[in-house]
């Protein structure tokens, strides 16, 4: 849906359309093969609105950082407003970028279309840029409730931000659902920075539905980090759609217990001279398991297309497991694109190297993991990014290793 738009109008849209389209069957649906639903009803689960983040302990956290707002400065300066008061404040604004990166074609998708209670909207006019990072936070609260949320960032040509968007759960053991769907819409010349993150608790089903459409020239650095959630799947994908876009895409997932995770990237290119690099890596504890399928599509008369995938597992238990499927599609001939995959686990003779120079066999595990996820800091420059991340990656592994 395009143009003005009302809130109402669009919920009532996609509730029409809950009872037509299916649930993802385990036998009926590709790439839902390692994440059936059928022991999860979607609509026993109340929609429920986000908890404050005051009373959490917050995993992102960057410094200077600026809130979702009620109501906009006026003028045609930048917006940084909750989804719902942008709706009503500048319907044509939202309406014409609304529902058109991520379309309303899965079941989680039109359920979020319905149900959402927190959005965001972040908005950054031509040859803008941002001072300080944007920070969104949703908490999960409600026991036997599902969380809905939808983030929308447009940059138009030649302006800049960064944005760090983060689902947490309010306790340990407060069951439920998150579904959120983030549209990123970088334009000509802009710059984007997405920092998303979920860390919610063991009790809780874990779904998104994430794209980025990155036009000519434009460069997207996205980093996603997924710790929490007891089951679920995240759909999380690039389109290079101008010359000379670039996205960079950095995660890294860290489970343990009985916890599942299930990645589907894409990188599409459909335009000539575009580049990316993505890389995943994910540490496993006890009986976890994940999974990560990856696709590079080049579409027909895409030359010159630059692209690289990659996903690297450690195993820190003998039950642990891990499926990483890369692929390829290409319509052009003039490509270079390649890929990497890897599941293992700790070198005993890294261990014995270690223990041998005077490290107690837990210290040299945390030593050879930490090393193992060093790999991704390297990705960023020095910097608040890097740090953060590093420090969200420290606190996760303290958990996992115990």
């Amino acid at each position: 849906m395009t143009g003005t738009l009302t809130l109402d109008a669009r919920r009532q849209a996609a509730a029409a359309r809950i009872a037509i389209v299916p649930v993802p069957a385990f036998k009926g649906k590709a790439g839902w093969e390692f994440t059936p639903l059928g022991k999860l009803d979607l609509d026993a689960l109340v929609p429920a609105p986000s908890g404050t983040a005051d009373a959490v302990d917050l995993l992102l956290d960057p410094e200077g950082a600026v809130g979702i707002s009620a109501e906009s400065a006026g003028g045609e300066g930048p917006l940084v407003l909750r989804l719902a008061d942008a709706i009503e404040q500048h319907p044509e604004l939202v309406g014409a970028h609304l529902g058109t990166v991520v379309e309303a074609e899965s079941a989680l998708v039109v359920r979020n279309d319905a149900h959402w209670t927190d959005g965001a909207f972040v908005y950054v006019p031509r040859n803008v840029a941002l001072d300080a990072p944007i920070l969104i936070t949703n908490v999960h609260e409600q026991t036997g409730t599902a969380l809905y949320t939808r983030t929308l960032v447009v940059l138009e040509e030649g302006a800049e931000a960064e944005v760090w968007d983060q689902t947490l759960s309010a306790d340990a053991e407060t069951e439920g659902l998150v579904n959120g769907v983030v549209e990123l819409v970088v334009g000509p010349n802009a710059r984007l920075r997405y920092v998303g993150a979920q860390e919610v608790n063991e009790q809780t089903w874990v779904f998104g539905t994430q794209r980025a459409v990155v036009e000519r020239d434009g460069h997207l650095d996205w980093v996603t980090l997924g710790f929490g959630g007891k089951d679920g799947k995240v759909f999380l994908e690039t389109k290079l759609a101008g010359p000379g876009a670039h996205a960079a895409v950095t995660g890294a997932y860290a489970t343990r217990g009985r916890q599942h995770v299930d990645f589907d990237t894409l990188q599409e290119h459909a335009a000539v001279n575009t580049t990316s690099d993505l890389a995943f890596r994910g540490i496993l504890h006890g009986r976890s398991t994940a999974v990560w399928r990856g696709m590079i599509q080049v579409d027909r008369g895409a030359q010159q297309t630059d692209a690289f995938q990659e996903c690297r597992n450690l195993l820190l238990s003998k039950k642990a497991h891990a499926d990483a499927i890369p692929g390829l599609e290409i319509l052009a001939d003039d490509v270079r694109c390649t890929h990497a995959a890897a599941i293992a686990q700790i070198d005993p003779e890294q261990l014995f190297y270690l223990k041998s120079h005077g490290l107690p066999e837990a210290g040299a595990h945390r030593l050879v993991v930490e090393g193992f996820l060093g790999a991704l800091l390297e990705r960023f420059a020095e910097g608040p990014v890097r740090e953060a991340v590093a420090v969200a990656l420290d606190r996760r592994l303290a958990e996992v290793l115990g």
